[in-house]
C-alpha cells in the first residue's frame, strides 16, 4: 500500500477469437518497492523464494528489490526459482538481457520458455542454448521445445513431453500454471522431471478456463492424472 500511488493493472482484450493483453504495471505502487521493504526473516524461513521477470521490469528500486531477496535466500540456504516471464511491453530485450542473465546465474532453477531463450541468447540454435545453459549452477527447465519440456541437471538432459489439454480456451496463464506445479512437486520431494511432469499437468488445465489463475487445480485434481486413475467429472 502507497498512498498517492496507483494499483497496477493488467487488462485482457479478445478481438475475433484473439486474445491481446495490456499493461499498466510501470508507475504503480508495487512499482515503488525498494529493499529496505523486505521482511529477511521471513525470507529466511521459506523453503524456495521464487521471482519473475516481470518484477525486475517495473522499475530500478524493484530490480534491486528482487536482487536484495535473492541475496538473502542465498544467504539463508534458501533456494532460488527464477522464471524470467520476458513481457517487452514492460521493458526491451537489451535492458531485460543485462538483467535476467545475471540473475540467472544465481539461480537454483530457472524455468525459462524457448522463445525466451532465443531472444536472451541471440540465437535459435539449441545446441547452443543448451551448452549455455549447462555452465549455469541451475537445475534449467526449458518450456516449449516442440511440445516438450527440456530438464537440464548436471550437464545432463531429458526430454518430458507435455500433458495434453483436452480443450484449449485461453493460454493466459499456463506459464505460472506450470511454476506453481513444478513448485509444489519440489515442496513435495519429486526431482525436478517428476515436478516438471506435475507442472506440466497444472498448465494443461489452466488453458481449459477462461483467466490467469481460475483453473489452477487442488492437489486431488493433479495426483489422479499423475497416476492415471478414472477421472470421474461429476
Amino acid at each position: 500500500l502507497t498512498p498517492g500511488e496507483q494499483t497496477g493493472l493488467m487488462f485482457r482484450e479478445t478481438v475475433a477469437g484473439k486474445l491481446a493483453v495490456h499493461y499498466y504495471r510501470k508507475h504503480s505502487a508495487a512499482s515503488k518497492m525498494r529493499p529496505e521493504h523486505l521482511n529477511l526473516d521471513y525470507i529466511a524461513g521459506c523453503r524456495i523464494l521464487h521471482v519473475t521477470g516481470i518484477t525486475l521490469a517495473i522499475s530500478v528500486s524493484a530490480r534491486e528489490t528482487v536482487f536484495a531477496a535473492v541475496a538473502a535466500a542465498k544467504k539463508a540456504g534458501v533456494k532460488v526459482s527464477f522464471d524470467p516471464n520476458l513481457r517487452l511491453k514492460l521493458w526491451t530485450i537489451e535492458e531485460a538481457r543485462r538483467v535476467v542473465l545475471p540473475l540467472a546465474e544465481q539461480a537454483d532453477y530457472f524455468l525459462p520458455g524457448w522463445d525466451e531463450l532465443k531472444l536472451l541468447y541471440e540465437t535459435d540454435n539449441l545446441d547452443e542454448v543448451k551448452t549455455k545453459l549447462k555452465q549455469l549452477n541451475a537445475v534449467c527447465i526449458v518450456k516449449g521445445v516442440d511440445d516438450t519440456t527440456i530438464v537440464i541437471e548436471n550437464g545432463e538432459s531429458q526430454v518430458v513431453p507435455f500433458y495434453k489439454a483436452d480443450k484449449v480456451v485461453d493460454t493466459v496463464g499456463a506459464g505460472d500454471g506450470f511454476c506453481s506445479g513444478f513448485l509444489t512437486g519440489l515442496l513435495k520431494g519429486m526431482n525436478p522431471v517428476e515436478a516438471v511432469r506435475l507442472g506440466s499437468i497444472s498448465g494443461s488445465l489452466v488453458v481449459q478456463m477462461r483467466g490467469d489463475w481460475e483453473a489452477l487445480p487442488d492437489w486431488a485434481s493433479v495426483d489422479q492424472r499423475l497416476s492415471d486413475k478414472a477421472w470421474v467429472e461429476r
